[in-house]
């Protein structure tokens, strides 16, 4: 998030010299994007961070597609999907491409390592629970609706007080907010249908100082490597900059509505290369005297469309549970189910609540999610007898 943000101590001038009460130095790290011509935030350990006992690989990560067969329009029931594993290996990937990787996680298991996206930001979507990030750059507090945005680099480890589950969104590119809102030097517009205000960046910054050996678990080259040091990798005494991890609530999209119905982009809450994500929230309907409410059908010619569920009645589906996933594929045309634009019609506002990723290549399904599929997904648009 490209606004200047501080946590703790350090020094007055960087790259200069910052001592510890023993004297010895405190360790400065850069930690950029884009080499060192994108945003970046320096970090002061109290250890080398390259200072590591031993390195060993955990896993391959290896996503498994399902077999093509026709282009249609899928539906995936994730309540049916079973809980388990850690906030980290307790991630299921649904969805996926060369650009993104969508997945579900309902852990049921602590962490007991901490984690390291070498090669994706990614953002959490915080169905529903409670807890909190403890974060190389501070601890970060969520709650249901919380979008938890975390650039790649970033240590952390997900500390979950109740029961929670996860929309997790992978990107291997920089998840920003989108362009049109926000002026030449990155600050939101007004127009936007959020702010700066709006963000929480991390709340409290906790340097640990104990010995003994910790597990850093690092993703990257397609794979998990095991990192071990033998201080908490969570040493930092203060940092400061324009890359830190943070949080939105769905709550404070403010939607855009007008006289007759607005197409999806109104919806757009960050992008990254070849795919936007969406905010669906309550709102008031269009007020034209003879507008229809309902979305009128179209056809995703260059873009997948995906959308999850998370509360409330969605106007034009039909079939559609708490925690469902969408997807509609480039090619074909999609829109309301058979009743709905009638029905919709004369209505005030809606309360449905979702999140929608467009991609702009295809997305591959996993073989498990075929596990969790509505066979009867593509017929639900033909007229019942």
């Amino acid at each position: 998030m490209p606004f200047y943000h501080k946590l703790g101590e350090i020094p007055r001038k960087r790259h200069t010299q910052y001592r510890k009460p023993d004297g010895s130095l405190y360790r400065e790290q850069l930690m950029g994007t884009k080499g060192f011509s994108g945003i970046s935030s320096l970090l002061y350990h109290t250890n080398p961070p390259t200072q590591v006992l031993r390195a060993e690989k955990v896993r391959d990560i290896v996503l498994e597609a399902a077999e093509q067969g026709p282009l249609v329009h899928r539906h995936f029931f994730t309540a049916k999907l079973e809980k388990g594993g850690d906030p980290i290996d307790g991630r299921v990937p649904l969805l996926f491409n060369d650009d993104v990787t969508l997945s579900l996680c309902q852990p049921t298991e602590a962490m007991d390592y901490f984690y390291r996206n070498a090669e994706q930001d990614e953002v959490l979507y915080v169905h529903y629970g409670t807890g909190h990030l403890e974060t190389v750059f501070g601890t970060l507090e969520y709650r249901a609706g919380d979008y938890l945005v975390i650039p790649m680099g970033t240590t952390y480890r997900v500390v979950v007080d109740q029961p929670s589950k996860f929309f997790v969104i992978e990107s291997n590119s920089a998840v920003e907010t989108p362009n049109r809102y926000r002026n030449n030097n990155g600050q939101l517009l007004e127009h936007s249908p959020f702010c700066e205000r709006d963000i929480r960046p991390p709340s409290q910054l906790v340097t640990h100082t104990e010995q003994g050996e910790f597990e850093v678990r690092v993703k990257a080259r397609n794979m998990l490597t095991a990192y071990f040091f033998d201080f908490h990798p969570l040493d930092v005494i203060g940092w400061d900059g324009y890359l830190f991890p943070y949080a939105f609530n769905i709550e404070d999209f403010e939607p855009i509505t007008g006289r007759l119905h607005q197409p999806p982009p109104v919806h757009q809450t960050f992008q990254a290369h070849n795919f936007v994500i969406c905010s669906f929230v309550p709102r008031l309907y269009d007020y034209h005297p003879e507008s229809i409410p309902a979305p009128y059908f179209h056809s995703n010619i260059e873009s997948d469309e995906v959308l999850y569920y998370v509360d409330g009645n969605f106007m034009s589906r039909k079939g559609i549970e708490e925690g469902s996933i969408t997807l509609h594929p480039m090619g074909i045309p999609h829109g309301p189910h058979p009743g709905t634009i009638e029905a919709s019609i004369g209505k005030k506002d809606t309360m449905e609540l979702a999140v929608m990723v467009d991609t702009f290549r295809p997305l591959h399904v996993a073989k498990v999610a075929e596990s969790v599929e509505d066979p009867g997904y593509m017929s639900s648009w033909l007229p019942k007898e």
